[in-house]
């Protein structure tokens, strides 16, 4: 999922991971594998998966060379997605916060009711953010997640200081795990979260799209 909101926010993070990759070569020494996250293998399989899916809903749009053009390094910004998702994924956990089903739905539901209905808030998510329509369940969880995270922590991640305060556990997060890249995609950045140069921060599941026009 590229995967990914108001995704223009800066961040700001407390350290930058200084660690000497694991992997020389992600590829030559774990066959098949796109990175590796605190242990936990990512694999090329669902990697391509998750970035068919999203080029499988971009065809049968009406705007598909304008979406193909605007999502060129679909590759690389997947991987940094399902890169973040496991490292907000471990944060949560260690903080204790879980969020069930039943709040994915809800917030599905809303941003449904928002956008005017599942159908356009299909095609709002795909145009804006390069989410496939079995990525959105996911990306609700994440965004889920990620304001539970912020409750957590006592601040509003509507707010330059919340995110401030979320990034900067994120970061302790990443750090504390081992993040390993296939070099194919690019180098991991702790403090963007993100993958080489990738435009797109966290935030991106994190705050809520508007709607369409």
């Amino acid at each position: 999922m590229v995967r990914r909101r108001t995704a223009t926010l800066s961040l700001t993070a407390a350290a930058v991971l200084a660690a000497t990759p694991l992997l020389t070569s992600c590829g030559a020494e774990h066959p098949g594998t796109a990175a590796v996250v605190g242990g936990q293998t990512i694999s090329m399989s669902t990697l391509q998966s998750q970035v068919k899916a999203v080029r499988d809903a971009q065809g049968g749009s009406a705007q598909t060379a304008q979406l193909i053009e605007s999502t060129s390094d679909l590759d690389r910004t997947t991987l940094g997605g399902l890169v973040f998702d496991r490292v907000l994924d471990t944060a949560a956990r260690q903080a204790g916060v879980t969020v069930t089903r039943a709040e994915v739905q809800q917030a599905r539901s809303a941003a449904e009711a928002q956008a005017g209905g599942a159908a356009a808030l299909r095609d709002q998510l795909l145009q804006q953010y390069a989410v496939a329509p079995n990525g959105i369940d996911d990306f609700y969880r994440v965004q889920a997640e990620a304001q539970a995270l912020a409750r957590k922590l006592g601040v509003d991640l509507a707010t330059p200081d919340g995110q401030a305060a979320v990034t900067k556990s994120l970061v302790k997060t990443a750090q504390q795990m081992r993040v390993d890249v296939n070099p194919r995609y690019g180098t991991w950045n702790s403090q963007t979260l993100t993958i080489g140069t990738a435009s797109t921060p966290w935030l991106r599941h994190a705050v809520a799209p508007t709607p369409a026009a």
